[in-house]
């Protein structure tokens, strides 16, 4: 059986795109049973929930996306436990990707392809361009950091006892998860047909929100001593000019749409989040006022 289990803070409209492209799956000669958890929302979403056969509808009050996943790990009956986003869309054939892949019993865990859900294909905006490249580098991860995004992953049962549950709200629970599977020595694999489709954000303060907790996440738990804090200075100095080392991974992607104004609305918005992040990093660095900006995640309506 594959358990589904799909983490939900205040986004009913989009748990419901979520539903609609899972359940069809689930009904597609595969043993699934699919859990929505939702971690505090002002209404819980029943009756998003009640318009599914089959699907269960739990609670979590511990706040963050690892406390519910944890919560729909105990309630599962499944021996693989999938994990998507409420705010995503599972590309037909998702489950059955899951499903071919564990047949192989070598495979524990598997890090599926994150795209963007364009709005208007024929127009896409800049937000759009620049996350179409920028945002859910999911392949990058497993290959170089150890770890895949916790918004479209699936992992054997025996898997994630032997690793243990996703860290709260505090933690990068994604990265925290997935390093230390790989410190076990559990290989994440790259499964590009394991589709999920994400929205961009519809603001640059949506995006900024999201470096606001990744920034201080890095500060408070990657910069100690004195040579900490002067990597991270010489970091942030150089991060003004880092769009120009950009341009030739922005004219090569094949993931960024609409072509060369696609290309230069992409530059546009990288320029400005290194210029953010810079402020960021040199509040930080003189300052030291982390404050609450890695407890976000509810701001942000739990979004990657």
């Amino acid at each position: 059986m594959i358990s589904v289990v799909i983490p939900h803070f205040n986004q009913p409209s989009q748990l419901a795109g979520c539903l609609a492209s899972l359940v069809p799956q689930a009904a597609g000669g595969h043993e699934v049973e699919i859990i929505v958890v939702d971690n505090g929302s002002r209404e819980m979403p029943v009756e998003v929930v009640a318009r599914f056969p089959r699907v269960r509808l739990l609670h979590e009050a511990l706040s963050g996306p690892g406390p519910a996943r944890n919560a729909g790990i105990a309630a599962a009956a499944g021996d693989i436990l999938a994990f998507i986003d409420a705010d995503m869309v599972a590309a037909p054939g998702w489950l059955a990707a899951i499903a071919g892949r564990f047949r192989d019993p070598a495979a524990g865990i598997l890090g599926g392809d994150v795209q963007i859900l364009l709005r208007n294909p024929a127009a896409p905006t800049a937000l759009e361009c620049y996350e179409a490249e920028y945002s859910f580098r999911m392949e990058h991860y497993i290959a170089r950091q150890g770890f895949t995004g916790t918004g479209n992953l699936a992992v054997r049962r025996a898997v994630l006892d032997d690793v243990g549950p996703f860290a709260g709200i505090g933690v990068a629970e994604d990265r925290d998860w997935g390093r230390r599977a790989t410190a076990k020595g559990h290989r994440i694999l790259w499964a590009p047909e394991m589709l999920a489709l994400h929205p961009a954000r519809e603001s640059f303060a949506e995006l900024a929100r999201k470096w606001d907790r990744q920034t201080a996440h890095d500060f408070a738990f990657g910069v100690t001593g004195w040579r900490g804090r002067a990597r991270w200075i010489a970091k942030m100095l150089a991060m003004p000019l880092s769009p120009l080392a950009g341009i030739p991974r922005i004219l090569r992607s094949r993931r960024i749409p609409g072509g060369l104004r696609g290309r230069l609305k992409a530059f546009a918005v990288l320029a400005r989040i290194r210029l953010y992040r810079a402020r960021l990093m040199a509040g930080l660095a003189f300052a030291g006022n982390a404050g609450n900006m890695a407890d976000r995640w509810r701001d942000d309506g739990g979004g990657a």
